[in-house]
């Protein structure tokens, strides 16, 4: 299972590590929440967030009794131990440059901090090419104080199965799986050799990549005629749409026309007036939304 996580990462990532510098994950979830933990953070130690994030990132450093500090700024690393940068990002799709997420490495550094990179839709750029952070464009060969999640969950549609993996600094990799296997944090075995089948496949995920182009190209001329703006979406799986309005008022609007969206402010204030639309549904399904929206029928 690793040697074909190791291989995706270089075949699709341009990522070399060796296997030993990967371990698996029960989901990707999992591991973002119990990561503050598993460092020994605790009270008095501040993990920085992004701006508009995922709320486990959050919720983990408050499990674990952390400060949480919500910047996109590389100065907010100074006397943080732990920081989540997400690229692509969910739920607006922004793709951070190499050269963004380098300096965000420097100040974790710096900081002597972790550097916990979200990838788990690194192959769903649209407009724009992810990289990893792993990539010798971030880091060089020196993977020191990094770590790079990722998941099948999004890439395979394999949420169910619960398998995700981790790769990186080796002295942080070695510590994570020698505290992960007391607590009994194990991937069993069926869903190893699923996850196997699954990183050495991309024909799968290609196809997948072209159904959501698909559904984007008629979902977004759709919001954009009834007066949404599209902001960033150059990847993932979702559209990110504001009229410059509250998020729920738009829920409701958006409801009302049969259109079910996730209100911005459940991924931090930033939010507050975007709504995120997924790309998940049917094709039947995104052309009965566009055309509702696009003439306003209420159901």
């Amino acid at each position: 299972m690793r040697g074909a996580f190791v291989d995706w990462l270089r075949r699709r990532g341009g990522v070399e590590i060796d296997p030993l510098t990967a371990i698996p994950s029960i989901g990707s979830k999992e591991l973002v929440a119990l990561l503050p933990f598993l460092l020994s953070l605790g009270p008095g130690d501040r993990v920085v967030v992004p701006t508009v994030a995922y709320p486990t990132y959050a919720v983990g450093a408050l499990v674990a009794g952390c400060e949480v500090v919500v910047s996109d700024d590389p100065a907010a690393c100074a006397g943080a131990r732990l920081v989540w940068v997400n690229s692509p990002c969910n739920p607006s799709g922004r793709v951070a440059s190499a050269h963004e997420l380098r300096a965000m490495v420097e100040a974790a550094r710096a900081a002597g901090a972790v550097l916990a990179s979200d990838e788990c839709y690194l192959e769903f750029g649209y407009d724009a090419t992810p990289v990893s952070v792993l990539h010798p464009s971030v880091i060089g060969a020196d993977p020191t104080r990094v770590l790079s999640l990722h998941a099948l969950s999004k890439r395979s549609n394999m949420a169910g199965y619960r398998f995700g993996a981790v790769a990186g600094d080796p002295a942080l990799i070695s510590r994570l799986l020698e505290i992960r296997k007391h607590l009994g944090l194990m991937v069993p075995a069926p869903v190893q050799h699923a996850a196997a089948a699954a990183w050495a496949d991309d024909a799968h995920v290609d196809l997948q990549r072209d159904r959501y182009l698909g559904r984007r190209a008629v979902l977004r001329p759709a919001l954009e005629a009834a007066g949404f703006r599209i902001d960033h979406s150059e990847a993932g799986l979702y559209l990110w749409a504001t009229r410059g309005q509250e998020c729920w008022q738009t829920v409701a609007d958006l409801a009302r026309l049969g259109v079910l969206a996730a209100p911005g402010d459940f991924y931090g204030e930033a939010g507050a007036r975007h709504v995120r639309l997924a790309l998940t549904a049917t094709d039947e399904a995104i052309r009965g939304a566009a055309e509702r929206i696009r003439a306003g029928d209420t159901v």
